[in-house]
């Protein structure tokens, strides 16, 4: 299944671009995708966190990915 992941902060630096499509197996989970993202893209395991969203919210380790949901990379924040 083809996902379209969006790249927010450093994460979008790391990518190259704001916007990313994968191509992935089905019933993928939250990990084994930061998995095939830090092989793909090793900046990705020098940042101390991030987040992966689905549908706009923070999506747990084991939840399941679909094609229709909206993928988001969220970086660490720090705010003052």
């Amino acid at each position: 299944m083809k996902l379209k992941i969006l790249a927010f902060g450093i994460t979008k630096d790391i990518f190259g671009t704001p916007e990313k499509e994968i191509e992935v197996d089905e019933g993928l989970n939250v990990r084994q995708l930061k998995n095939i993202l830090e092989e793909d893209f090793p900046g990705l395991k020098k940042l101390n966190s991030y987040f992966i969203a689905i549908d706009e919210e923070y999506a747990e380790e084991d939840q399941v990915i679909t094609s229709t949901n909206e993928i988001a990379i969220i970086p660490p924040v720090s705010g003052g």
